[in-house]
């Protein structure tokens, strides 16, 4: 199969309701990481363009009717967003395949309707939400309102941009607040069409804008800006500290959920049947470059052997190939300088001593992939937890086999990180479950299985893998301001 022919895409700002191009007409080109060819022009914002989407955004708020309008018609309109998107769920999904390198099923199948589904659950959550009220004997009554806060930059990542950015619009809305979206850079396109589809939906100009450009120029003047009140970020830990200060002049409120190397932990006593292609889904989902990504890969040395044949085997039954082919597992990476960071630690594992268990290679592909980012899934043995492999974010199809003896061991070892995003643990010993699952520092634990979502639930990560948490009533507390009504009754 080729590849979905599209004719390259002219991609504008959002702004106040309307597609416009930059200040200066500067744009930059995308191309498709399975082939290189140019997929999209894409305005380049200005700080001028930025000052411009911030003021259109925050006379919304402070003057148009989306605070004010009534809870259920705002809500109302959030459903309709997610309605359209499903409606063109197809159209979506090839998008995000063509722009990210993914895998169009598993777009279509997961990450769209997933979408939808982040819109339509904090509008249905949202009107479930109340006050609380605290009555001082019969002399006072004390009550509480959540407000809107104001202008959200909302700043998302390229590896899951349109999913990841519903997961951030849909509060941002809920609660009342108007918004400037910043995609990556590397991949806008999905997430351009969520202006048209506002539109569409009956939400008032200026309330959801979209501005395009690279992060140190546009995502620096979001941060900055006076008019941005708060600030939703997902991406790396270095960028996340550069925001906090880009920031600080201006008191924004954070909420980042940032970089992963997440240990999924075999027990002696785990149902390999099913750890073992749960572990291959964690560790090669969209190539690898998912926050979540069970990147480490922990296995009692009991099992050790037994379990190193079978993700071998595993791993290498993967097909890799062309993103818009239904039979494709796993595609390219993003772009020529994450395959260059990726494959340079081909060599720091080479370095360090680790042992090859399968992969490190280019796989054979069809002729029209020939230029692809693509890298097969790589699998390493290494002792040593403390090696670069080990530690540092890869974002790749790249994962570590290091083996443990004890429980203490394994914790020591999960633990022994700067990240805190999340964690996986195999067992059929319930007991053993919750000991590791208490154990592990982290924002998220698995316990056999990966990558089950309940949007009620906190998630975020301990140490640098983020700031607070994001979802049910953490999401709505983070875009709304706490108000207490003192009224005297006597």
């Amino acid at each position: 199969m080729t590849s979905v022919e599209v004719k390259v895409k002219r991609v504008l700002h959002f702004i106040n309701g309307n597609y416009e191009q930059s200040s200066d007409e500067q744009t930059f080109e995308v191309k498709n990481p399975a082939t290189q060819e140019v997929i999209a022009v894409v305005s380049e914002a200005t700080e001028e363009d930025v000052q411009k989407v911030s003021q259109v955004a925050r006379d919304a708020f402070d003057h148009g009717p989306w605070r004010t309008m009534s809870l259920a018609d705002r809500c109302d309109k959030i459903r309709r967003m997610a309605e359209i998107i499903l409606e063109r769920r197809e159209e979506i999904a090839r998008l995000e395949a063509l722009d990210v390198g993914k895998p169009y099923s598993h777009a279509f199948a997961g990450e769209i309707p997933r979408a939808a589904h982040n819109l339509k659950f904090f509008a249905d959550f949202m009107e479930q939400q109340g006050g609380e009220a605290y009555p001082m004997e019969d002399a006072y009554l004390n009550y509480t309102r959540y407000e809107p806060v104001g202008v959200a930059g909302l700043i998302t990542p390229w590896n899951a941009p349109f999913m990841l950015t519903t997961w951030k619009l849909g509060p941002c809305l809920a609660a009342g607040n108007t918004a400037v979206i910043k995609p990556a850079e590397m991949t806008p396109l999905s997430v351009s069409l969520l202006g048209e589809i506002a539109k569409q939906a009956g939400i008032p100009d200026g309330v959801v804008n979209i501005i395009h450009g690279q992060g140190r120029v546009v995502g620096t003047a979001i941060t900055e800006n006076e008019n941005v009140d708060i600030i939703s970020f997902t991406g790396s830990t270095a960028t996340g500290k550069a925001i906090m200060r880009n920031g600080a002049d201006t008191l924004k409120k954070f909420a980042f959920e940032l970089g992963g190397k997440a240990a999924n932990i075999i027990f002696e006593d785990a149902d390999l049947e099913k750890a073992i292609p749960v572990s291959i889904n964690a560790a090669f989902l969209n190539s690898g470059q998912v926050c979540l990504a069970g990147s480490r890969i922990l296995v009692q040395r009991s099992i050790l052997d037994s379990f190193i044949e079978k993700f071998k085997l595993a791993a290498e039954a993967l097909v890799v190939g062309d993103p818009q082919d239904p039979a494709t597992k796993m595609g390219p990476l993003v772009s020529e300088e994450h395959y260059n960071k990726v494959r340079s630690y081909l060599d720091v594992a080479k370095e360090e001593g680790a042992t090859l268990i399968t992969g490190g290679g280019t796989p054979k592909l069809a002729a029209h992939l020939k230029d692809g980012y693509y890298i097969e899934p790589t699998v390493y043995y290494h002792e040593d937890h403390k090696a670069r492999i080990c530690q540092e974010e890869i974002f790749g199809p790249f994962v570590t086999i290091i083996p443990f003896d004890t429980e203490e061991e394994a914790l020591t070892i999960a633990n022994d990180t700067d990240y805190g995003l999340n964690g996986v643990v195999w067992t059929e010993n319930l007991k053993r479950a919750h000991r590791i699952a208490h154990g592990v520092r982290a924002g998220t634990i698995w316990v056999n299985c990966w990558f089950v979502r309940d949007l009620r639930v906190p998630f975020g990560g301990f140490k640098k893998s983020g700031i607070g948490r994001e979802g049910g009533h953490h999401s709505l507390e983070f875009f709304s301001e706490a108000k207490n009504i003192c009224i005297a009754l006597e």
